[in-house]
């Protein structure tokens, strides 16, 4: 597998958890796990998952309440239902919440790894359209922007400049380079249109958020942390 994805493992059932995490980290894929649903949410907002996969009977919060906050959240992600409750009632509303598949338990392991392959495949033909970083997702055909799920308006020079600054996520971008890549300038105009564009980005993408993505480099640029 060329590229590592990550996988939400949430299930309560500690030792069983503990296989399915043995099995798909055998093949490849990084996998976390959490025993409760208000656990399971807290991991996602941290992390950038590129599957869930999800019980349905969890303490704390149920996995149909999970599969729909991650689908609003994360159009993106995929979503697997792992669980012992087979009726086609339980179904038809795990799908309705935004589920991709469903596995009933008891289950193999040669088909639950299918199945993520499968539905990883499907999802990864749109990857490149989406930078992310932390909780920030650009969709770059769409130009929808959202942090934690929560859709932020940008003009067209707030959605060029952030973009510029999340494709060299940990790289610092020089003011000349931004004026160049962005303003389509090769000079100094000496104005500070950088400076308020940055000020409009942090007031919309930062500052209701406790962790800070745009950093400031004093003499040097900025930068996506």
């Amino acid at each position: 597998m060329e590229k590592q994805y990550k996988i939400l493992l949430v299930e309560d059932e500690i030792k069983l958890a503990t296989v399915i995490k043995q099995e798909l980290t055998s093949v490849g894929f990084i996998v976390d796990i959490a025993t409760d649903g208000l656990l399971a949410q807290e991991l996602f907002m941290q992390h950038n998952y590129s599957l869930a996969l999800l019980d349905i009977n969890l303490p704390g919060k149920n996995g149909r309440e999970l599969c729909k906050a991650f689908r609003n959240a994360d159009t993106d992600i995929s979503i697997i239902m792992l669980t012992a409750l087979g009726e086609i009632q339980d179904k038809v509303d795990a799908f309705k919440f935004g589920a991709d598949d469903y596995i009933v338990k008891p289950f193999y392991f040669e088909e639950l790894i299918a199945r993520i392959k499968a539905a990883l495949k499907r999802t990864s033909l749109s990857e490149d359209n989406i930078l992310s970083v932390h909780d920030l997702s650009i969709n770059l055909k769409t130009k929808a922007v959202t942090r934690a799920g929560h859709d932020i308006p940008l003009t067209a020079k707030e959605f060029a400049l952030l973009t510029l600054l999340v494709k060299n996520q940990g790289k610092v971008i020089s003011k000349q380079e931004i004026m160049g890549k962005v303003w389509d300038l090769n000079f100094d105009t000496g104005t500070n249109a950088i400076e308020v564009y940055i000020s409009f980005l942090r007031n919309k993408i930062d500052k209701p958020y406790t962790d800070k993505l745009i950093q400031t480099k004093a003499g040097f640029g900025y930068f996506i942390k």
